[in-house]
């Protein structure tokens, strides 16, 4: 497959970004430099002037932004897709519009089904398989991203042998090289999104139903026990899949207060992105004849937290 025009010079590529939120801001933090206004954030309407008109902030410093609309953007060399996955469907239609013959889409969106919702549209040899393990919070408008360590960063890769060699994995390397990104070739991306997938499951959502900091996974033996048996749940859909994923749950890093995505979603009041966590391994398991009880149970629950927000019940 030829990704890269003929005449194309790598360093003259133009790159998208789609979703200006904490993993955009955090592309744009780390390629503004080297792409500078060959980086296009990808919006329209009243988003695009106001994306315009402020930029983002990030890490106190304020990032003028080069922004397109879909149809100005069409044809881009690389398209990083970043939206929420509950604004994935609504988006389908604009990775169309962008998406060109020599376009490479890279997905970064949390969760294990984005790449075959966005292939099932665009078709899935255009797409690098990826994740992203970034640690940032908000404070008012400013988005911070404290230090990275080596582990973190961008992973890509796609599910065939040699993965490092395949044309596409090399020009999105090229895009990320001397950016100032940290990234990782992958050679099993397939078990490294089931990782992040499983401790997606197993971290960020017990700490959200019960409204605590991360610190209880260490402080509570409950708390523990039920993220492990959710991490179980994932492992054995992984292996119905043909995916081994490892065991144990890393320590994690984080400060002890510290709120992960699904409780951020919770108290701001906006819905969570359940159904690509528990929702999708619930699916996923009944296609390979695994049950999930905990990740039933844990979808209920949040389910109902969401419904508890719109003020559909609150007797207090």
């Amino acid at each position: 497959m030829n990704i890269l025009k003929e005449d194309q010079e790598v360093d003259r590529q133009c790159v998208g970004i789609l979703g200006a939120g904490a993993i955009g801001a955090y592309l744009v933090m780390g390629l503004s430099e080297k792409y500078g206004d060959r980086l296009w954030v990808i919006a329209d309407g009243e988003r695009k002037k106001r994306l315009e008109t402020e930029g983002l902030c990030i890490n106190d410093k304020n990032y003028p932004l080069c922004v397109k609309t879909p149809y100005e953007a069409a044809g881009v060399d690389v398209l990083f897709v970043c939206v929420k996955y509950n604004a994935l469907p609504a988006a389908l239609k604009d990775i169309e519009t962008v998406v060109g013959e020599h376009t490479v889409v890279v997905s970064l969106l949390n969760g294990i089904d984005s790449e075959e919702i966005i292939g099932a549209r665009i078709g899935t040899e255009r797409l690098v398989r990826a994740l992203i393990r970034i640690a940032s919070y908000r404070e008012g408008n400013t988005i911070h991203f404290p230090l990275p360590s080596a582990p973190m960063g961008i992973f890509v890769g796609v599910d065939v042998p040699d993965s490092k060699s395949d044309p596409r994995v090399q020009q999105v390397s090229e895009v990320l090289s001397g950016s100032g990104l940290i990234y990782h070739l992958s050679d099993n991306i397939l078990r490294d999104v089931w990782e992040k997938f499983s401790l997606n499951i197993a971290r960020n959502l017990p700490q959200a139903i019960l409204g605590v900091g991360v610190g209880a996974y260490d402080d509570s033996s409950y708390v523990k026990d039920l993220s492990e048996k959710l991490r179980d749940e994932v492992a054995a859909v992984a292996r119905a899949k043909g995916i081994e994923i490892r065991g144990e749950l890393p320590r994690s890093d984080a400060k002890p207060a510290q709120h992960y995505s699904t409780l951020q979603d919770l108290d701001a009041g906006r819905d969570t992105e359940i159904e690509m966590f528990s929702g999708a391994l619930i699916r996923m398991g009944r296609e390979v004849g695994v049950a999930c009880p905990y990740n039933e149970v844990v979808y209920d629950l949040i389910k109902a937290l969401e419904e508890k927000n719109k003020g559909k019940f609150d007797y207090v």
